[in-house]
C-alpha cells in the first residue's frame, strides 16, 4: 500500500488509510519522537485534524510504500526519517487500543492478525460486537 505525504493533508487522512489495510491497528502522531520499544507520552499526542504541515520535522513530500512484512519499528522509523513526524502503531486488545511498544519487531500483519484472533475468541465467547471494537 502507498501512504501519500503531503503539507496540505491531515494527519487523519493519513490514519484513515493505514486504517483501510490494518483495521486493528492505528496510527497516532506526536510531538516528540520515541525509541524502539519505547512509548510516547498521551500529553504529546497530535489531534488528528493537525494539518502535516504544522507537525512535522522535514518538509519532504512523496508517498510512504508499507508492505504487510514491515515492522512496527521500520514503518515508525519511516515516519520520521522520510516525513519528519513521529508515528506511534496502537493494536486493538479487546476494548482497548494498546501501544505496540514490547512487540515493535512484529511484522503489520502480524499484529493486525494477532488483534483480529483475540477479537474473534471475544466475541466466540459473547463478548463484543466488531462495529463497536473498531472505533
Amino acid at each position: 500500500m502507498l501512504i501519500q505525504v503531503e503539507n496540505s493533508m491531515t494527519l487523519e487522512q493519513v490514519q484513515n488509510k493505514f486504517n483501510l489495510r490494518y483495521p486493528f491497528l492505528k496510527l497516532e502522531f506526536f510531538s516528540h519522537p520515541h525509541s524502539i520499544h519505547g512509548g510516547s507520552r498521551k500529553e504529546h499526542m497530535i489531534a488528528k485534524e493537525t494539518l502535516i504541515k504544522d507537525c512535522r520535522t522535514k518538509h519532504t513530500q512523496g508517498n510512504l510504500e508499507i508492505h504487510p512484512y514491515n515492522s512496527v519499528a521500520h514503518l515508525e522509523k519511516s515516519f520520521e526519517e522520510i516525513f519528519g513526524l513521529y508515528a506511534q502503531v496502537f493494536r486493538k486488545s479487546g476494548e482497548l487500543w494498546i501501544e505496540t511498544t514490547v512487540t515493535d519487531d512484529w511484522t503489520l500483519e502480524k499484529q493486525n492478525t494477532e488483534a483480529e484472533l483475540f477479537y474473534e475468541d471475544i466475541t466466540e465467547r459473547g463478548g463484543y460486537d466488531r462495529d463497536a471494537i473498531l472505533q
